[in-house]
């Protein structure tokens, strides 16, 4: 299966229940042209990542809210790493003291948004960050194997 552009899901991680920020980024993402699978409010680690291999996905966007950040963000890049599909990275947003971000890359999550970062800044963060994802990675192709 041949795909010309960026996937990503966006997703909900924990008890949180706000999830206006997270269809805004995905309303941007849209617009710019890259794929989006929200999977909604109150989604586990577990569904999160499923949903990221089983969609092809190339990012995964985490949206919270609640504090959880420090527990949720990591198990998902854990999970990834389990099942075999680190090359989907992680990236986040939303209410992340600016102390805990440094900890939050140290174990794998690839950038935090805080709020009011600009839409388009995550937008030009995600082209530049797939490395060529729009066109060799994506045009390659790739299909994952196993899963769900």
């Amino acid at each position: 299966m041949m795909r010309n552009q960026l996937r990503i899901v966006v997703a909900k991680p924990g008890l949180d229940g706000h999830d206006r920020g997270a269809k805004v980024i995905a309303r941007a993402l849209r617009d710019a042209g890259m794929e989006v699978v929200y999977t909604g409010l109150h989604q586990t680690p577990e569904h999160i990542v499923s949903t990221a291999i089983q969609e092809d996905a190339d990012f995964v966007g985490l949206s919270i809210l609640s504090g959880a950040h420090m527990t949720l963000f990591p198990k998902v890049v854990d999970l990834l790493r389990e099942r075999d599909a680190a090359d989907i990275e992680v990236f986040g947003g939303g209410i992340v003291p600016e102390a805990d971000i440094a900890p939050l890359k140290e174990l794998g999550v690839a950038e935090i948004f805080t709020p009011g970062t600009p839409t388009q800044k995550v937008v030009d963060w995600l082209r530049g960050r797939a490395g060529g994802k729009d066109s060799a990675h994506v045009l390659a192709g790739r299909e994952r194997t196993g899963g769900i």
